[in-house]
């Protein structure tokens, strides 16, 4: 995940000196995007049923895929 203050920021302000736009690295604005995909998907998936370790193993392993 990306540290917010390792950014390389820049901004487009108005003639006031308000910002208004953020330019990034494209770098950075990927690693946010796969970022914000992640919080998505536990955020869906965050009233599923869990189980233990153990039973995630033994499930892989009946089903041929360790």
């Amino acid at each position: 995940m990306i540290e917010i203050k390792k950014l390389h920021t820049e901004y487009i302000t108005d003639d006031k000196g308000n910002k208004k736009s953020v330019i990034l690295p494209i770098d950075d604005f990927q690693e946010l995007l796969e970022d914000i995909e992640d919080l998505a998907a536990v955020a869906e998936r965050r009233n599923e049923a869990t189980i233990s370790h153990e039973e995630l193993l033994r499930e892989l392993k009946e089903n041929g895929i360790i």
